[in-house]
């Protein structure tokens, strides 16, 4: 959430509420204040994301060994200055917030089509502030990743902001680190901005909402009310519109127009009608129509943290409690259990399936003019429905459906898509729930892996992938995953997935900083994504069948690194045989072939054939790209193409509407690759 326009206006005209500050001091005045406390900061994590991926490299699909070292680097800074993190991300969002998240996301759309647009233009990643996208599933990943560095995170289960300011205040911390204006508006501890922390000499500014108040002459109990009237994410500013030109008008004929006027006025207008109420209660003592009350009744609602009234509010409405829509088909003890580690933030989406029955995913770095890789929404439906079938039931009719909320390039995001569950594919009875999630006899482990190699239909190679550790079983399950699912990857597409995940295990995050790429390939783009994508998806699996590996090994830092990647795979199409591809090293070579062997082997039970295919990649006036060179790159002119016509695919009973695709000009419209041979029976 954010208020429209707050944070502008208390930056250029209003000043005196961005006070820098000393963390440091600030954390030694904490404590002389509170003694016997350590001085805490609650970071905002979805907030963080954009300062802490400053990696020059991000089209490729992530330097995350890299992005683990700046991470580890922000938490020293803070200890150093004796102060204690605990992190917090989005664990769901509320459908109150869905127009506003859907609009954004379609914006993001439009962005990512335009990089696309540059990078095939240009042979280069954009070197635009407006030209930029996260790496695909960073706001996943991160949270494990500073558990993973012995960080506090949390996942919440409402919206982020709220139990950010509850947590705050009920711990007395020192502050909240983020860059949302809400932050001001609750009635909660100081709140510090992350765009202007220096971690050199650790100074930042801290937005007053004390100040702020005094100069609007406001009470704190008006915030929401001043909020809502601007505009977040909750009340829109249409639905606001008539009143706040009402505000604008009365104002100007008082003061005139000056520079913030409409914060001015707004103000104004309340604290007109806060002393004409004489006893009246609520919202109802201003000239509003029904809609408008019950939308800013509901808006001022959510920024009350437990115990805190409002005078704008007749009375308060309940808090309402976490509801769990498919508790009836689940056992108890696993519901609370995925509850206890979803807020923890050990597991991934399984407390959206059962208590939300709602899973969205965000932008993806995906070309809306590739026609043989289909997005990832599509391409991971099949293991998406297996792992809702681990824990809903399947013959329903359709009745029992999960809501996703998946964004892709012809996706309009008008509805959700309603998913139905689908059951494993190998001939074994159901998997026993409650004895993947809490036995641990020594036949439960072999039992939860081979459940989570059949959510990708590869039950039957339990056996064979015993010799390889957890993070090449994770390669393994999504190289061949997607070699069969697209039918369109090439032994070179497979060469340069393999041979990376091989050489990132034994580089450090420095020698992959060193690595250079002669030009950016769009299609490797998209191949990094979807790989990257797929890791979500298997730390989802692995959170289903009680967690067979460890979740560190699945990561991405332990798995790919999107230089090499890019890198592998512009040598591997160039025709670079496997020895040079593996750097001249016989154990990693040896390592290389059998993990190929093995991936072969499946596709080729699966009737599908790998050949090579080395693209000629040829590009004009190419020249080599040198990644400390990014940042000096000049801006590119950009040429406007419209909108791709879409098409839409018959998914039969899934409702999915994601079955929209582009159409290329040249090679007619996108085709669904089939699914394996059990899938379509």
């Amino acid at each position: 959430m954010g208020v429209k326009g707050l944070q502008y206006f208390m930056e250029t005209s209003c000043p005196g509420t961005c006070v820098p500050v000393d963390l440091k001091q600030m954390a030694e005045n904490h404590v002389k204040d509170h003694p016997d406390t350590t001085a805490t900061v609650v970071v905002d994590g979805m907030a963080c994301l954009r300062y802490w991926y400053r990696c020059q490299a991000w089209v490729h699909g992530g330097q995350w060994q890299e992005y683990m070292h700046i991470l580890q680097e922000f938490i020293s800074a803070f200890t150093a200055a004796g102060i204690r993190l605990v992190f917090f991300f989005d664990g769901t969002v509320e459908e109150q917030k869905r127009t506003e998240w859907v609009k954004r996301r379609l914006r993001v759309n439009q962005d990512i089509a335009r990089i696309f647009q540059h990078i095939k233009a240009h042979n280069q990643q954009p070197n635009s502030r407006d030209l930029f996208c996260l790496p695909s599933g960073l706001a996943t990943f991160s949270r494990f990743a500073l558990k993973t560095l012995g960080q506090e995170t949390w996942c919440s289960v409402r919206e982020g902001d709220y139990e950010i300011a509850e947590y705050s205040l009920s711990h007395n911390c020192m502050g909240i680190l983020g860059q949302d204006t809400d932050f001001v508006i609750y009635n909660t501890v100081p709140y510090l901005s992350i765009s202007k922390l220096n971690l050199d000499n650790m100074t930042t500014v801290l937005l007053s909402r004390e100040t702020l108040c005094q100069v609007l002459k406001l009470h704190r109990s008006d915030l929401p009310l001043l909020a809502c009237m601007l505009g977040n994410d909750i009340v829109s500013e249409q639905q606001l519109q008539r009143l706040r030109n009402t505000a604008l008008r009365l104002f100007r004929k008082k003061h005139g127009q000056l520079q913030g006027d409409k914060v001015y006025a707004v103000a104004d207008f309340i604290n007109v009608h806060r002393s004409r109420s004489e006893g009246t209660f609520g919202v109802s003592s201003l000239p509003l129509i029904e809609a408008e009350k019950e939308a800013l009744e509901k808006g001022i609602h959510m920024y009350l943290l437990p115990g805190q009234m409002s005078p704008w509010l007749e009375c308060r409405r309940p808090s309402s409690e976490s509801l769990c829509l498919m508790g009836k088909y689940v056992p108890r003890d696993i519901l609370q259990a995925a509850k206890e580690k979803h807020t923890r933030a050990e597991c991934f989406m399984i407390y959206n399936v059962l208590y939300d029955g709602v899973v969205d995913c965000s932008n993806t770095l995906e070309d809306e003019d590739e026609v043989e890789l289909p997005p990832q929404a599509i391409l991971y439906l099949p293991v998406r429905e297996r792992i809702y079938g681990l824990f809903l039931p399947i013959q329903s009719g359709g009745s029992v459906s999960v809501n996703e909320w998946f964004v892709f390039p012809g996706n309009p995001l008008k509805e959700p898509n309603r998913v139905t569950p689908k059951p494993l594919n190998h001939p074994k009875e159901p998997p026993d729930l409650m004895a993947l999630w809490f036995r641990t006899y020594p036949e439960v482990k072999r039992n939860q892996v081979s459940t989570l190699l059949g959510v990708f239909d590869l039950y039957e190679l339990t056996e064979e992938l015993q010799q390889f550790d957890s993070p090449l079983i994770a390669v393994f399950c999504l190289v061949t995953y997607i070699t069969i699912q697209t039918r369109h990857l090439s032994l070179e597409d497979i060469d340069a997935y393999l041979c990376q995940a091989v050489c990132v295990r034994f580089k450090t995050f420095t020698q992959l900083q060193q690595l250079r790429t002669p030009f950016v390939d769009p299609r490797a783009v998209q191949l990094g994504s979807l790989f990257v994508r797929g890791l979500t998806y298997l730390i989802a699996a692995n959170s289903a069948c009680g967690f067979p590996f460890p979740m560190g090994e699945l990561m991405p830092w332990k798995t790919f690194d999107g230089l090499l990647f890019h890198s592998k795979y512009l040598k591997a199409h160039s025709g670079c045989p496997s020895e040079e591809l593996l750097e001249g090293n016989p154990s990693w070579t040896s390592l290389f072939l059998s993990i190929r062997e093995l991936v072969l082997e499946a596709c080729r039970r699966r009737g599908v054939s790998v050949h090579s295919q080395p693209r000629r990649l040829q590009y004009s006036e190419v020249r080599p790209v040198d990644v400390d060179d990014l940042n000096r790159e000049r801006r590119p002119q950009l040429h406007h193409t419209g909108r791709q016509e879409f098409s839409q695919l018959h998914r039969g009973p899934v409702h999915y509407q994601q079955g929209y695709r582009p159409r290329h000009p040249k090679r007619g419209r996108y085709h669904l690759a089939p699914r394996w041979p059990h899938s379509q029976s």
